[in-house]
């Protein structure tokens, strides 16, 4: 069941945290949780793609159970930008969020472009919990139309094309638009995409049980 509208998005921390703001990034995050679960609320659904077999792989990459988890950091831009979509009348979804090194190799092995998938060897920043695969929906939970789908590796899937209509544009800008505002930056190939503008200060992370890797 949906959370109520106005209790907006609630971050469950499997740790205490003590955010000290003059401190650096990278003692920030050593005081911090390494992931947090970002549970669905209103304006925010999770899908986790990788968990189904409607992925690149055909397959199930997650096992049963997966999570959609971030660091705290990026879990607040996140709920700022479903703040930013509520008060345009439009909702969040989530593809996929963290990503453990795991499933990276697999998609690398399946794709070894690095336009769209990181190096397995050289890590991804979803690997570092601090991106996440997102999509626009109508009020009524809609997905709305980008003029390609999640993970279609196309030329069409980039950002600042000619060739998709207005239509499509207007709907890429506005996600682009609440993003930013929320204080991710995008990434040119990949209209889904969007991480920490300092995303590279984070180290890898090792598996987490909130998302186990189905194996080969």
């Amino acid at each position: 069941m949906p959370a109520r509208r106005g209790h907006g998005l609630k971050i469950l921390f499997l740790r205490s945290a003590c955010i000290i703001p003059s401190l650096t990034t990278e003692q920030r995050c050593a005081r911090m949780p390494d992931l947090i679960e970002v549970p669905a609320t209103d304006g925010l659904r999770i899908a986790l793609v990788y968990a189904t077999s409607g992925n690149l792989t055909g397959r199930p990459v997650y096992a049963p159970g997966a999570r959609c988890a971030l660091r705290p950091q990026a879990a607040r831009c996140l709920e700022r930008a479903v703040r930013a979509a509520r008060r345009a009348g439009f909702g969040l979804i989530v593809y996929d969020a963290y990503r453990p090194a795991a499933a990276q190799a697999v998609f690398w092995r399946m794709l070894p472009d690095p336009r769209y998938v990181a190096d397995a060897a050289q890590g991804s920043n979803h690997t570092r919990g601090v991106a996440v695969d997102v999509t626009l929906t109508d009020a009524g939970g809609a997905p709305l139309d980008m003029g390609t789908g999640f993970d279609d590796m196309r030329d069409q899937s980039h950002h600042d094309r000619d060739d998709l209509s207005p239509a499509v544009q207007r709907n890429r800008h506005m996600l682009l638009g609440i993003m930013l505002q929320a204080g991710f930056r995008s990434i040119p190939t990949e209209w889904w995409h969007y991480e920490l503008p300092d995303a590279q200060e984070y180290a890898l992370l090792p598996e987490s049980d909130m998302v186990r890797v189905v194996p080969d």
